[in-house]
């Protein structure tokens, strides 16, 4: 079996996911971690591999097929991605919807650059979610698309409140409004404003003598992550962080409300959801099959950046196509 040689850019929750993910797979080999932190500190979880500076990837790009990226959507991955794809394969999780287009070419200018694949934008939302949209408008063409997140907690958000002076720790959970879901459950097809679907709860730990008015100010005001939403924050100590938000559950809801028939008056819904009790290691685990993808799609000579949707389904998988077709379809 020819493996994969992975590469990990990024040792937060993320990264020792990818780690995890990894050891499920027996088509990928962990190849290297990259870390700014100073290489001797990381303790991974997979002795052996070696752990190298993240300025040092140059010197490694000809020993990988593909490199995760796992920074944050809100400061890393705009610069890490474009970066890494000039010098190899790359997959990320930048997750700020409204800023795709904008990543996309940053990362797709890099890529054709150096020759590479980028899929960017992989996990559940952006990832699965979108795959579940854009097969629910295909099918259902005269409808409605309802997407709700939650309850869990949101590593980009999270990480956003976190990159705030005087912020400490946090962490920001998406509550859906229960009772838009039962409308939109109901056949009722309602028109809601982003605000009227979803609520976000912070909960933070400030530094000592931080101006806590201020960074729940920036939190609130935010764009892109919370002007849109009531927000709540509510400041908390670390020991209460540790004992009451260690866990990183999430999940969500996708749903397309549709009509077919003569006349338009039969009701059909589709309805796909995820409970997931890490969001990190979900979120690798997507990452590391796109990766599988990435690098097949490199084999055949494409470059340049992807999204979900670009991948063959077949693609992700480690099955050849007779097996899918005989065990899957």
């Amino acid at each position: 079996m020819t493996q994969t040689r992975i590469g990990i850019y990024g040792y937060g929750n993320l990264g020792r996911g990818v780690e995890l993910a990894v050891r499920q797979n027996p088509d990928m080999q962990l190849a290297a971690f990259f870390t700014r932190r100073p290489p001797e500190t990381l303790k991974t979880l997979t002795p052996g591999v070696p752990v190298y500076h993240a300025d040092d990837l140059a010197a490694h790009a000809d020993e990988l097929d593909v490199v995760i990226i796992c920074g944050g959507s809100a400061k890393d991955l705009p610069v890490q991605s474009p970066a890494g794809a000039r010098l190899v394969n790359i997959v990320d999780s930048f997750d700020t919807h409204a800023r795709i287009p904008e990543h996309f070419a940053a990362v797709d200018a890099a890529a054709q650059e150096g020759g590479h694949v980028a899929l960017i934008s992989a996990g559940w939302d952006p990832g699965m979610f979108s795959l579940q949209r854009l097969l629910g408008n295909c099918i259902l063409p005269e409808g409605r698309d309802y997407t709700f997140w939650g309850r869990g907690v949101s590593q980009g958000h999270s990480d956003a409140i976190r990159r705030i002076e005087g912020v400490v720790d946090a962490r920001q959970y998406t509550v859906p409004v229960e009772s838009a879901l039962e409308s939109v459950r109901a056949g009722e097809n309602p028109e809601l404003t982003t605000r009227q679907k979803h609520t976000r709860e912070c909960f933070v730990v400030a530094a000592e003598g931080a101006d806590k008015a201020r960074i729940e100010r920036e939190i609130v005001t935010m764009p892109n992550y919370f002007a849109e939403y009531d927000t709540t924050v509510t400041f908390i100590t670390a020991k209460e962080m540790k004992r009451d938000h260690a866990a990183l559950p999430h999940g969500g809801f996708v749903l397309r409300t549709g009509v077919t028939g003569v006349n338009g008056e039969t009701q059909q819904m589709i309805e796909y959801s995820l409970r997931l009790g890490s969001n990190p290691e979900f979120t690798a685990c997507v990452l590391v099959c796109c990766a599988r993808a990435v690098a097949r799609m490199a084999k055949e000579g494409m470059k340049g950046c992807k999204t979900i949707f670009d991948v063959p389904p077949a693609y992700f998988s480690p099955l050849s196509g007779e097996e899918l077709r005989r065990t899957l379809l």
